[in-house]
């Protein structure tokens, strides 16, 4: 009888975790989709009702969609996309206006999927914020740093995301020693970093990176 009450709890324990995991993503998924939709929808929907004088939930964010899908179309086109390197020349002159502006589309384009923009090119695992601690960071470029007495190191420049918005993070520079080459893709790695650790691989595998350009 004792174990027949173990076998049933551990059952429901497993119907329950199972439910719990359909849950959560729900949820969450819900939740983010609810929070876009409400701040999307108050960027056009005053002036919408301004225009039709009622108010009709979520109209403001299919306009929106709208917009991007016909920008999307316009920008095709011959003619669209010489406007629109002239409207982005006109951007880069402006000086707050071209580092913001060139900041946010190159953090855009690490997360592109169509391939064509920059994207990171390596999951490493390192010591941050402090040692004995362990984050995991994106390559994102390389670089060289030239000392006193003709030295130079090799060093990553890492971009650490913050979940749950990849597009926040800090970047940082780590020697190249210092830096372990995970064996993860990068969708592997932002499923590991942007779950909170929720969706991990079953074994983490890397090697320490070697410093071609370090000369001491």
């Amino acid at each position: 009888m004792s174990e027949l009450k173990k076998s049933m709890f551990r059952q429901l324990r497993t119907t329950f975790l199972r439910g719990i995991g359909v849950i959560i993503p729900l949820v969450l998924t819900f939740w983010v989709f609810q929070a876009l939709l409400n701040a999307v929808d108050g960027i056009l929907s005053p002036l919408i009702e301004r225009w039709i004088g009622r108010h009709i939930p979520g109209l403001g964010f299919l306009a929106m969609l709208v917009i991007i899908v016909l920008v999307g179309l316009f920008t095709r086109n011959l003619v669209g996309r010489l406007l629109f390197s002239w409207f982005e020349t006109l951007l880069r002159s402006i000086p707050f206006v071209r580092s913001v502006y060139t900041a946010v589309k190159d953090l855009v384009n690490a997360f592109s999927l169509d391939g064509k923009g920059k994207t990171f090119r390596q999951v490493i695992l390192l010591e941050y914020p402090r040692k004995g601690l362990f984050t995991i960071g994106f390559v994102t470029n390389e670089m060289q740093y030239a000392g006193q007495e003709n030295t130079r190191v090799a060093f990553l420049n890492v971009y650490i995301p913050n979940p749950p918005n990849p597009t926040s993070g800090v970047l940082i520079l780590v020697p190249k020693t210092e830096a372990v080459e995970l064996e993860l893709t990068v969708e592997q790695g932002l499923k590991l970093v942007l779950s909170g650790g929720i969706v991990i691989p079953e074994l983490l595998k890397g090697r320490t990176m070697k410093s071609q350009g370090a000369t001491p």
